[in-house]
């Protein structure tokens, strides 16, 4: 298939990357246009704008940060996907965003008759790599059948929840799942070191237990070390959580976990560590307590 790539940040160059190795034929768009250099030595071709990586393709890839990212790079009257890509396209939003922009976005392609499928992921930036991703998606029947040979190579579970936009719930509820679990790693594995326990005993015990899970075996290890390589960027996150927040007002929902975990994160940001990954949680707890920085000690 010909598929432009638009993103080349920690998520979009791997899937990118993973297109190629698969046989596909694929252009690739970045704002910063140097992120584009490796992908270009690997064999994709590099188009100036997103409108002109469109008219090359029949499959649109986005993921980038925001829903105003997402709103320019597809809808921009100069330089947006939507005036390069032919009628009977598709576009594939694997962008974190706003269930309701989404919606919308997709009304404007459908007037064109492309089709739409919000695909958003999560799996980290190991998942990216691995093509091993969780990825949830909003559309058609038709314009998910359609997606899932492109899907099939960046995920490892890929599922159909309804109709465009219940990806991106799909998402939010994710989000919200997953600030709780980091939070409470945080705490836990604090609670255990002051007390006196071996902080790695602790993790081998509980991981076979009902409290293992991937963030237990997937991100302990940097709680444990004072150490936050990405991962997925708390800044990041904290917009995630913001639009979490928005949807369960808007469904009159109390999110009492993810509104904490927003405030916590708002902190952390303020404090310069926005770009950590978001594992980092664990600094305000062992900072609350009291821990010296370093690694956790029983």
């Amino acid at each position: 298939m010909n598929i432009a790539v638009i993103g080349m940040g920690t998520m979009g160059a791997p899937m990118a990357r993973n297109l190629l190795k698969a046989g596909h034929s694929v252009v690739v768009h970045n704002r910063t246009r140097e992120r584009e250099e490796p992908l270009e030595a690997e064999g994709a071709t590099r188009a100036e704008s997103p409108a002109a990586a469109a008219r090359e393709v029949d499959v649109v890839l986005t993921c980038v940060s925001d829903t105003p990212d997402v709103q320019r790079v597809l809808l921009d009257a100069e330089i947006g996907a939507i005036n390069g890509l032919r009628e009977g396209g598709l576009v594939i939003d694997c962008s974190s965003i706003a269930p309701a922009a989404t919606r919308d976005i997709a009304a404007t392609f459908g007037k064109k008759n492309i089709g739409y499928v919000d695909a958003p992921v999560s799996g980290g930036s190991e998942g990216a790599i691995k093509g091993t991703l969780a990825i949830m998606c909003g559309g058609s029947t038709a314009d998910f059948e359609r997606a899932k040979p492109v899907l099939e190579v960046l995920g490892g579970k890929i599922t159909h929840i309804g109709d465009v936009g219940a990806g991106q719930i799909a998402k939010v509820a994710n989000q919200v799942v997953i600030a709780g679990t980091f939070l409470a790693l945080g705490e836990a594995l604090t609670l255990a070191s002051k007390a006196g326990a071996n902080p790695e005993k602790v993790v081998e015990a509980i991981g076979g237990g009902v409290a293992g899970s991937w963030i237990l075996q997937n991100r302990s290890g940097n709680m444990l070390n004072d150490t936050y390589p990405l991962g997925f960027r708390t800044r990041l996150h904290r917009k995630d959580l913001g639009i979490a927040l928005e949807t369960a007002r808007t469904f009159e929902v109390p999110v009492q976990i993810a509104s904490l975990v927003a405030t916590i994160e708002d902190g952390l940001i303020a404090q310069g560590f926005g770009d950590e990954d978001m594992s980092n949680l664990a600094r305000f707890v062992r900072r609350g307590a009291g821990v010296p920085d370093g690694p956790m000690k029983g």
